[in-house]
């Protein structure tokens, strides 16, 4: 069993949990993520870790209220225990001799945002940090992400903090007057990584996008997280999550992801009349 030691809501649905698993926290590196199950009965779900403490001996993993699970997850309470963690999983972030790097964020993907764009710093690269989000008031780790980095740039799509409009904006401003980024990397939903690829591409930039298919055991073994890289397949969890933003297949992704919304749709209205 896992502990829950600290409890925080960072914005309206987005939870964050502090939880005991030392294991976990002295392999943790940027980029990667756990399987978590919530109880005997529960499904196992991805999440992003956005912090760990070796010392404590932790993990942070932040959590926005989607589906079944991650809605229950936020009912969970400071000492209360989840069933398991597996971890930590996928393959970390390349953060060596970079150079310039522009992070882009958007929505949830700040917090997988964070940790890498502390890595990326820390490595000895210049870090240009564009964050996103719907409004303010769903902007998360703002702080945190301002202490590692060189520049910071905000986003909300109805204009309620800093540029009016989307994360991709603020990046062809940035290409089009020929800053030198010598990697983009990218994390959020699906769409706007699509964007991003698909903007960079004509530029020339490398840009690197953090997946996030659908996972069941998150080891390789269920073929559930299959994605197609450059005409071939790939898996986000033991080949990922990062991958070459130009040569995934951004339309199967989406697509793929897509196939379970009816279940979903019912274990959330049946979630609700349980807790109601």
């Amino acid at each position: 069993m896992y502990k829950v030691v600290e409890k925080r809501d960072l914005a309206p649905g987005i939870h964050l949990l502090e939880i005991e698993a030392p294991m976990i926290a002295q392999r943790a590196k940027a980029g990667q993520f756990i399987m978590l199950m919530i109880d005997d009965k529960g499904e196992r779900i991805p999440l992003t870790m956005a912090d760990w403490n070796p010392k404590k001996g932790t993990v942070t993993i932040i959590a926005l209220e989607a589906g079944k699970t991650t809605m229950k997850l936020g009912t969970v309470k400071k000492g209360d225990e989840l069933r398991s963690i597996v971890g930590p999983l996928g393959i970390e972030t390349h953060t060596q001799d970079l150079g310039t790097v522009a992070c882009v964020g958007g929505g949830i993907g700040i917090a997988l945002m964070y940790p890498t764009v502390r890595a990326m710093k820390q490595a000895g690269n210049k870090v240009l940090s564009i964050m996103g989000a719907r409004t303010k008031d769903l902007l998360i780790l703002e702080k945190e992400i301002t202490e590692y980095s060189d520049e910071v740039h905000i986003c909300t799509d109805d204009g309620s903090k800093g540029h009016h409009g989307f994360v991709s904006d603020i990046l062809k401003k940035m290409l089009d007057e020929k800053r030198p980024i010598d990697v983009v990397y990218a994390v959020g939903p699906i769409i706007m990584m699509k964007v991003i690829a698909d903007l960079t591409r004509s530029y020339g930039v490398k840009t690197i996008v953090s997946l996030n298919p659908i996972m069941v055991d998150g080891t390789g073994m269920c073929g559930s997280c299959r994605v197609n890289i450059d005409g071939k397949t790939k898996f986000g969890c033991v080949d990922g999550p990062d991958f070459d933003g130009h040569k995934v297949d951004f339309q199967l992704l989406i697509a793929r992801n897509k196939r379970y919304l009816a279940e979903e749709k019912t274990a959330v209205e049946k979630f609700k009349k349980e807790v109601a």
